[in-house]
């Protein structure tokens, strides 16, 4: 009968018409049960605890009698001893009643047994004992001292009763029986299951009718990946659904069902390149492209939103060109100077100065240098002059990442390019994935790449799908995956916030042309903004829990800047 049981807290499910094979067996442990309660436990096949037979208590009425029913492999549990309630004559020799004779050997031509008599001073002699002899016969108490493992190697000790040497179990009897760990395999089950001999579940010996039956054992898709190559192609039956689902959403992921059948063409490793979709008020898309796709790409300037950005995109690709495309006001005691929109800039080096710094500029040829702190916020867009097409290939060998780029050929292959039309796409990181590539078999040659790192399941010229789209998971977990070794950003010096000094400004160039003469109404309005202000120290004050935030660091005395040369303003 089918059950489900609980083993050492896992589950073991054994069906009805389920067929096991056992493979091996272990001994772990012996059963002790007391013959007056009944009551079991458990002890370990190691341990050291010394047992000693009790003899039986039921009298033999011959020597051929009590042979018979002594335990089978009689020869290995000699010597035993054994007494008679009443006289015994031999020939010239008469023993009394309650005389112990030891058995030393069986002779089966003669039917006798030969005994050794134990006498005064140590003296003895043998005798031998025809199996008709009749009487009544005791087994004595033997005093030889058995462990666990020596009584388990015995069939004949085995079926004895036994007592504790020692302790205080030393007057109650047990019966021991083995418990042994059951090692077998089972039809389409991938593990080798494991249970105890004591689990009570209703099974048939098959084993002669079995002998030809072939167990067929699942593999996951790495154990897939670690077959020869020689056993490609093949048909593969899934038996288990994708587990990962949640990192692709790709079309031929819809149909690997329990039950359907793939063909594997073959296996290898495929460089496979991560984009992004830009951000947007629709949902985000990444892609994991081959490649071998066909479509080209031009390059789109990137977006940078502070001068730290800027430093680190310099290090990857030097001699780095941007436009800036918000105004930003200059503050002296910071060292922030004034940027208007259009002008082009370009990253000449990277320097440590000390506060304040505003009025470090030179000027060459119609051109200066002016130093931004790496933590200025800003808006900055990158300066292109390259209107080259490019394969995705050239693009990994050229260029470091993240790279913004845009299709402007669709790969003419693929019958829905899900990468053109889309206003950009950056990409994100580059990764070797071992893969096999598989079809279904109503479409053979529709072909598509299973990166088996990332799903498990449990399985002529081709047109391969080099687009899979994945999902966010998977891109967070890509980039958890890598190890980045970058700093974080600088943190920006605190300003004073207090009510009687405020950071002198500067106007920037787009400001000073359209600036005019503040009007009263205008400065009576600005004072009485001040008045309004909330002071530093009660807004400190203002928590939500009883902890106070502790107080910020003092402004660095020696920051990190970046020196550019400031180009010809374009408005």
């Amino acid at each position: 009968s089918g059950s489900v049981y609980e083993i050492s807290g896992s589950e073991v499910c054994f069906s009805t018409g389920d067929l096991i094979k056992i493979t091996k067996i272990d001994l772990v442990a012996v059963t002790l049960e007391d013959v007056i309660n009944n009551n079991t436990f458990e002890l370990s096949i190691n341990h050291k605890e010394l047992f000693k037979v009790v003899p039986e208590q039921m009298p033999y009425n011959s020597i051929e009698e009590m042979l018979s029913l002594r335990p089978v492999g009689l020869e290995s549990c000699l010597p035993f001893s054994f007494t008679c309630s009443s006289k015994m004559t031999f020939e010239n020799l008469t023993l009394g009643a309650g005389t112990a004779l030891t058995v030393l050997f069986i002779d089966g031509e003669q039917a006798q047994v030969h005994c050794r008599i134990q006498g005064q001073r140590e003296a003895s002699a043998e005798v031998a004992i025809p199996f008709s002899y009749r009487g009544e016969f005791y087994e004595c108490e033997n005093e030889e001292r058995f462990t666990l493992q020596d009584i388990m190697s015995s069939a004949c000790l085995r079926s004895r009763r036994f007592r504790f040497m020692k302790t205080t179990k030393s007057s109650q009897l047990f019966t021991l029986s083995p418990v042994y760990q059951v090692q077998a395999i089972m039809h389409l089950r991938k593990n080798v299951v494991k249970f105890p001999s004591t689990l009570e579940v209703d099974v048939v010996d098959v084993t002669e009718v079995s002998k030809d039956i072939s167990f067929v054992t699942p593999l996951s898709l790495p154990e897939v990946l670690s077959q020869p190559d020689d056993c490609f192609p093949t048909v593969v039956e899934i038996l288990e659904r994708p587990e990962s689902c949640a990192f692709f959403k790709c079309s031929w992921l819809e149909g690997l069902h329990n039950n359907e059948h793939l063909l594997f063409h073959k296996k290898g490793t495929s460089a496979m390149v991560l984009l992004s979709s830009l951000k947007s008020r629709k949902l985000q898309h990444y892609f994991l492209v081959t490649q071998q796709y066909g479509g080209r790409f031009r390059r789109r300037p990137r977006e940078f939103n502070s001068v730290y950005e800027l430093h680190v995109a310099s290090v990857k690709a030097p001699g780095l060109k941007f436009s800036v495309t918000k105004n930003s006001e200059e503050y002296e005691e910071e060292g922030l100077p004034a940027l208007s929109v259009g002008e082009q800039l370009e990253i000449v080096c990277l320097e440590r100065m000390e506060l304040p710094c505003g009025n470090e500029f030179k000027k060459e040829n119609e051109k200066k240098q002016i130093l931004l702190p790496l933590y200025m916020q800003g808006h900055f867009v990158e300066v292109l002059t390259d209107n080259k097409k490019y394969k995705l290939t050239d693009l990994v060998k050229e260029f470091s990442f993240p790279l913004d780029i845009k299709v402007v050929n669709r790969d003419t292959k693929l019958e829905t390019d899900p990468l053109f039309g889309l206003a950009c796409v950056r990409i994100e990181g580059t990764l070797l994935e071992p893969t096999i590539q598989a079809s279904f078999p109503h479409s053979p040659d529709e072909c598509f790449e299973i990166p088996t790192r990332w799903l498990s399941m449990s399985p002529p010229q081709c047109h391969v799908e080099r687009v899979i789209e994945v999902t966010d998971t998977f891109f967070y977990e890509f980039h958890k995956r890598g190890n980045s070794d970058e700093t974080p950003p600088p943190r920006p010096p605190k300003r004073n916030l207090s009510v009687s000094s405020d950071p002198p400004k500067k106007p920037s160039k787009a400001t000073k042309k359209g600036s005019k003469a503040p009007t009263k109404a205008s400065k009576a309005h600005k004072s009485k903004h001040q008045e309004n202000i909330v002071p530093t120290k009660e807004l400190t004050n203002m928590t939500l829990n009883s902890k106070k935030r502790p107080p910020a660091p003092p402004p660095p005395v020696s920051t990190t800047f970046i020196q550019l040369v400031n180009g010809q303003e374009a408005f």
